[in-house]
């Protein structure tokens, strides 16, 4: 019987080491560093994958105008791959310089200041949300043009992916990148694959229209010109951008690259900018060489098939168009372009799952989140951010009802603002070292690095204010109201922990011994756990001892008071009084009073506690010692000693095997120069 209820005991750990596997020892660290070839779908993922939906935003948003201002695209998407090559010549000068994992809000924070450090953080993690939520849900959303079942369950599909995500990152970061790295490759295959069969047919002669090149796009705002055509040309240059996003993740996962880490961060950021620039380019211009269109009554466009007059609500996503068309004769690398970027969609979720944590673990470092999310779990992984990042994500999915159309005007606010304030923090970190570097060769690549910075801080300013302007009454309010509410929560996270340091900074009064110590043993009926809790405080030797109860039944009481006489013990009871009937409230009083008669002193009081070894065995017990111990903790100067007895039931308990409380790994602190470890209870 003992052996079964072990068994269902276990029953917790066992499925916990089958979906994330076995502990890791804090000493294998090192071996979950990442090499070049897996950190790049570990952290560009993001950015790779914003092929599949980054040329369908420039589309949709021109569509506003109709077919006119289609043969805007290619200029359209010349200035988002001029950005993107920019962003990505700036961050090789971030990695570089800083190496510690805190990314933008380590530069900032650094060279402009603290409240500019929180202004990124609070951006960033915004992001990092959106950024599971719009890969997950697009990534859904080319899954239901392939397999037509899964379209009325989106939001449960998106959901149940961003679980089993969490869970695979939760394993560890190396173990998760070796899985992802595989469709990522495969991924990045099948585009330039296609791009290459495509510009061949079409080189060859091969006439190649998409299904929707004879389709007539009707907008709201047809026939402008002018400001609003400007205007126009802003807001699809903005939903282009969203290729952008993703790129600041490698400067926050610094620290998972194998040394040197600056430098094969560095190398993987201009392998991302080289790939991305080309598939974004290419899939970009395969669109509008085949007439590829699309709408969304959503955004108040609609796709109409002339020949018939009806509007067309069926269209596939523009890549899944896209892919259709050049493999016309050959329709298993039109299932393989489309798996691929259904994958690698949902895959990109996973750089913000390794952004996330680590950014939430600096921060915590530094006081402005709770402590818990410098933790490691069993694989070494920040677990409570994984889970975190997760919960909202999903909140967030079934909040917009996995739409991307919905979702995206509230992507790359967030950051375009990191980007915007880290190069301008990087052009005072440059300024900075030139004043005291004295080595020409050095001075001038330093210059170098600085002049990319305050390009890259101009370009992305200038593009932060184009997306604030066409995206805000879209959406993008949210996340101007998001970022606000999060500076301000850490601000006063980060006050809490100064207020709680400076109150417990020793005064040198502290180490002074009290003149005695009052013992006060809580006796409720006379039994083994009293018994215990007297012997055990008699063996404290106190300055006094003594024993009381509450009367809230005379006759009780008296006979309580002959039974403690007849055992001879050698505390005297004390009866306390409780016209009332009240327990609580009198032993507070007695200790109260106890202490103002003697300030110096203390007053240890022993509470007498069961042990149990079942749930519903806790409803039926120690409930009054869990009242008076919730209150006499905040009484000074009181100490509060629980004294256990074991009941049977807790024998079922003692061959359970003990796991990783929160707080339990972390990393080193000698990572952390700014403060000291601090007490036990303050790191918990």
């Amino acid at each position: 019987m003992l052996g079964s209820v072990c068994a269902v005991a276990k029953v917790p750990d066992l499925v916990k080491r089958v979906l994330l596997g076995r502990a890791l020892r804090s000493t294998q660290g090192h071996e979950q560093l990442l090499p070049k070839r897996i950190a790049l779908p570990v952290f560009a993922s993001d950015a790779l994958s914003s092929v599949a939906y980054a040329p369908q935003e420039i589309l949709l948003a021109l569509g506003i105008a109709g077919l006119a201002t289609y043969h805007y695209t290619p200029w359209v998407a010349g200035a988002v791959v001029v950005i993107l090559l920019v962003v990505v010549a700036s961050y090789r000068q971030n990695v570089r310089a800083y190496q510690s994992g805190g990314g933008d809000f380590e530069v900032a924070t650094e060279n402009l200041g603290k409240p500019w450090g929180l202004v990124v953080a609070s951006a960033l993690m915004v992001d990092y949300v959106l950024t599971v939520a719009v890969s997950v849900s697009s990534g859904v959303e080319n899954l239901g043009a392939l397999v037509g079942f899964i379209q009325p369950h989106l939001v449960l599909v998106a959901i149940v992916i961003v679980a089993a995500l969490a869970v695979a990152n939760l394993r560890g970061l190396k173990e998760s990148g070796i899985a992802f790295a595989i469709p990522t490759y495969l991924f990045m295959f099948g585009i330039v694959a296609m791009m290459l069969y495509g510009f061949a047919r079409l080189g060859l002669g091969t006439h190649l229209r998409a299904e929707t090149a004879g389709y007539v796009v009707h907008g709201p705002e047809e026939g402008i010109g002018g400001l609003a055509l400007v205007f126009l040309l802003l807001r699809a240059f903005s939903s282009g951008c969203t290729a952008l996003t993703g790129v600041e993740a490698i400067s926050n996962g610094v620290p998972a690259f194998q040394k040197p880490k600056g430098q094969n961060a560095a190398t993987t950021l201009l392998l991302l900018g080289t790939v991305a620039t080309v598939m974004f380019g290419g899939v970009t211009a395969l669109a509008y060489i085949l007439k590829a269109k699309f709408a969304d009554a959503g955004q108040n466009t609609h796709l109409i098939n002339p020949a018939t007059g009806k509007e067309v609500t069926s269209a596939d996503p523009v890549i899944a168009q896209v892919a259709h068309t050049v493999f016309s004769n050959f329709q298993p690398g039109f299932a393989f372009v489309t798996v691929m970027t259904a994958l690698i969609l949902i895959l990109a979720a996973n750089t913000a799952f390794n952004g996330f944590p680590v950014l939430g673990s600096v921060l915590a470092q530094n006081r402005y989140l709770p402590r818990q999310l410098h933790t490691r779990g069993d694989r070494l992984a920040f677990s409570n951010g994984i889970i975190i990042l997760a919960g909202m994500a999903g909140l967030l999915i079934y909040a917009y009802n996995a739409s991307v159309t919905r979702l995206i005007p509230l992507y790359t606010v967030g950051v375009f603002v990191s980007f915007t304030v880290s190069q301008t923090g990087m052009v005072r970190h440059w300024n900075r070292l030139l004043r005291t570097e004295e080595d020409p060769g050095q001075r001038r690549r330093m210059k170098t690095s600085r002049a990319i910075n305050a390009f890259g801080a101009v370009i992305t300013g200038v593009v932060l204010l184009v997306v604030l302007v066409t995206k805000f009454l879209l959406g993008a309010y949210v996340v101007c109201i998001a970022m606000p509410i999060l500076f301000l929560l850490m601000r006063s996270i980060r006050k809490h922990y100064d207020r709680v340091s400076a109150e417990l900074e020793p005064t040198g009064e502290d180490v002074t011994l009290p003149a005695r110590n009052h013992a006060i043993v809580l006796v409720s009926k006379i039994h083994k756990p009293t018994l215990r809790a007297l012997s055990y405080a008699r063996a404290t030797r106190p300055s006094t001892l003594e024993a009381i109860t509450v009367s809230v039944d005379p006759e009780e009481a008296a006979k309580l008071q002959e039974e403690w006489d007849s055992h001879n013990l050698p505390v005297q009871l004390k009866i306390l009084d409780s016209p009332y009937r009240e327990i609580t409230r009198p032993v507070l009083d007695y200790v109260r009073n106890v202490r103002r008669k003697s300030p110096r002193d203390v007053v240890t009081v022993f509470i007498p506690e069961y042990v149990v070894g079942h749930w519903w065995e806790h409803l039926l017990h120690n409930q009054s010692a869990l009242r008076l111990k919730g209150r006499l903790l905040f009484l000074p100067g009181v100490m509060v000693v629980s004294v256990p007895w074991q009941l049977a039931s807790s024998d079922r308990l003692k061959g359970r095997p003990e796991t990783f409380g929160p707080g339990s790994v972390r990393r080193p602190y000698a990572e952390r120069p700014d403060e000291s470890a601090g007490t036990i209870a303050e790191r918990d």
